[in-house]
């Protein structure tokens, strides 16, 4: 590589529901400043970050920068809860989720029981048949293209399993973001798979385990739950929203130690860099003060702000 060689760089989105606009407010401002000092090797994302991720790569590999803005643009719009009624349907959610936190005893259905569940992952389906050629994906993914990764967890095989580039379909993004107490498992290859909040979040050795010219030197993560967190919980609310940020964080944490380890191997010279790549690892966090039941906010006042904080973030990230 020489020294006017652009930097390889593979994004990371984690998942975290209708936080994950924020991940879509960071990735439309590292688009906009993004020139001849980077390329994009690769991008990942589990749940929610599966969405964002879809539309940068489907943008990028069909067009450009600006189509994956609009595309990021198009999909959060359709997302929203706009009309009185979904406006009111997205607010009794939000509030039993956040009753359930409080530990007060609510009544509950299974999603195999409850109409709204099949409807709402069909609703998903159509939003995203509507801005993706899916039919298209097995040709656009030439082997110029950027490494796609969507991550969800095989409930009977009891393993992370991703889906990478042309095996990318509706049903893999449906899986990838099936809550299991909100919809129901989704049925891939004779296999059932749940949301992948519960394996990689977000997958990052799929990024990295690829021929040597799609390696990254750069892994960008976009980090929705919060690393730190100042204080003790004490309610029951605070337990339940620590919890799930910590449950969140265990697999992306554990990936990016095996990165950093390799590094250090690298350095001390226990493994040859022609043979392997040092990564720099940088997150991009959300580090939000809001409970995980906001997690199920599609307000559109909501999913503004967030977008809009995490634009400001990409600015930071670039210095600006």
């Amino acid at each position: 590589m020489t020294d006017d060689s652009p930097t390889k760089v593979a994004i990371a989105c984690q998942g975290g529901g209708s936080h994950t606009a924020f991940t879509a407010g960071v990735l439309k401002g590292l688009l906009r400043e993004w020139d001849e000092r980077y390329e994009l090797v690769g991008i990942s994302g589990t749940s929610g970050g599966a969405f964002n991720a879809l539309a940068v790569w489907y943008g990028l590999v069909t067009a450009d920068e600006d189509e994956a803005i609009r595309l990021l643009d198009a999909l959060w719009n359709d997302l929203k809860a706009e009309g009185a009624f979904d406006r009111l349907l997205n607010n009794w959610v939000v509030g039993l989720s956040r009753l359930g936190n409080t530990g007060l005893p609510i009544p509950q259905i299974s999603p195999y029981r409850a109409p709204g569940a099949r409807l709402g992952q069909e609703q998903t389906r159509e939003l995203l048949e509507r801005h993706i050629d899916f039919d298209a994906v097995p040709e656009l993914c030439a082997y110029t293209a950027p490494e796609l990764v969507i991550g969800t967890v095989n409930i009977n095989a009891g393993i992370f399993e991703t889906f990478t580039n042309e095996d990318v379909t509706p049903d893999a993004v449906l899986a990838s973001a099936a809550v299991p107490n909100l919809f129901p498992a989704v049925e891939i290859d004779g296999h059932y798979h749940w949301d992948g909040l519960f394996s990689q979040n977000p997958p990052v050795d799929d990024l990295l385990t690829v021929p040597a010219e799609r390696k990254p030197e750069e892994l960008w993560v976009i980090q929705i739950n919060p690393q730190k967190r100042a204080g003790e919980p004490t309610t029951l609310e605070e337990i339940a929203d620590r919890r799930n940020e910590l449950s969140g964080n265990i697999s992306l944490n554990q990936e990016l130690r095996v990165v950093k380890r390799v590094n250090r191997w690298i350095e001390e010279g226990h493994l040859p860099e022609t043979d392997f790549t040092r990564t720099n690892v940088e997150r991009i966090q959300l580090e939000s003060p809001y409970s995980s039941s906001s997690k199920l906010d599609r307000t559109p006042e909501f999913i503004d702000d967030l977008i809009e904080f995490g634009e400001q973030k990409a600015a930071a990230f670039y210095g600006e």
